[in-house]
């Protein structure tokens, strides 16, 4: 039996997470770039089986449409990450963790915050996988 080279070290590796905001949905926008209503119209990256509605957890990458907000953010495809939400999360310590809401943060196609500041806390996920994201958190949970 050859042996097996080895493997490529991962820099983040994503948790299993409950998805919990299907596409479709109208989601809080969590920073300060003006908008305050999101609909969620793609998730980036996720495979599904035919007819059946892709749905987002946190730390994932979302397209979305601003729904309520100012009109130069309306009616054009931006790029979002999805920070808290109301489906249970579950940590491998046991702990389950539940957002009153679902909320999103704005970010250009480079990965940058658009926005200066996050309003409420962050699943720790998240920062886990987006460390600007983190930086700007005032609150990770």
């Amino acid at each position: 039996m050859p042996a097996r080279a080895p493997a490529a070290k991962v820099a983040h590796k994503k948790r299993r997470v409950t998805r919990g905001v299907p596409v479709g949905a109208i989601i809080n926008c969590a920073d300060n770039t003006g908008a305050k209503k999101l609909r969620v119209i793609q998730v980036v990256g996720v495979k599904t089986r035919l007819r059946r509605i892709p749905a987002a957890c946190v730390g994932d990458h979302v397209k979305v449409t601003v729904y309520k907000g100012p009109f130069k953010l309306r009616k054009q495809v931006l790029d979002a990450v999805l920070v808290r939400q109301r489906a249970p999360i579950r940590r491998p310590s046991g702990e389950r963790v539940i957002f009153e809401d679902n909320a999103a943060v704005l970010i250009t196609s480079e990965g940058q915050p658009m926005g200066t500041e996050i309003r409420g806390p962050i699943a720790l996920e998240v920062a886990d996988l987006w460390p600007r994201i983190a930086n700007m958190a005032t609150l990770i949970y």
